[in-house]
């Protein structure tokens, strides 16, 4: 049985492990004994989770503000809790960032908006008024110290 075959098995069992062994022929530059197969699989699946991640932090981002900005009627009981988050997930999302997820957050910026409006919405039994267009900037969105 092949080097090949065996880590296409660990792969099957024990994923860490394969893992494991993966990053040391990859150091040892043994590129022939690499499952290419399961690599390539993991490598999109990563992308996908940072993607999903980041996307999940700036819409988070985006639901609480605009729940200070515009639900006046929960604003005194809400609005220090609602600041916090938004500090925390800015604080997340800055540890996530990097030049590639920023600009796929800037092509997703509209799709993340309706999302973060269709669940406001809700959460305020559609009594609030909340532009139908995003009325922040990903910048703004971004910078750890805007509010509007």
């Amino acid at each position: 049985m092949s080097i090949h075959t065996d880590l296409q098995s660990l792969y099957e069992i024990d994923s860490y492990q394969w893992l494991e062994e993966t990053i040391k022929l990859l150091k040892s530059n043994s590129l022939d004994a690499i499952d290419l197969e399961h690599l390539i699989e993991e490598l999109e699946d990563l992308g996908r989770s940072e993607r999903n991640a980041v996307e999940s932090l700036l819409e988070q981002i985006i639901r609480h503000l605009l729940l200070l900005q515009y639900w006046s009627e929960e604003s005194f009981l809400n609005s220090a809790h609602w600041r916090a988050e938004i500090t925390g997930f800015r604080t997340q999302l800055k540890r996530k960032l990097t030049s590639n997820l920023r600009n796929h957050l800037q092509k997703e910026l509209a799709s993340l908006y309706q999302d973060a409006l269709a669940y406001v919405q809700q959460k305020t039994s559609l009594k609030v008024n909340f532009p139908e267009d995003i009325p922040y900037s990903l910048e703004e969105l971004l910078d750890l110290n805007w509010l509007p």
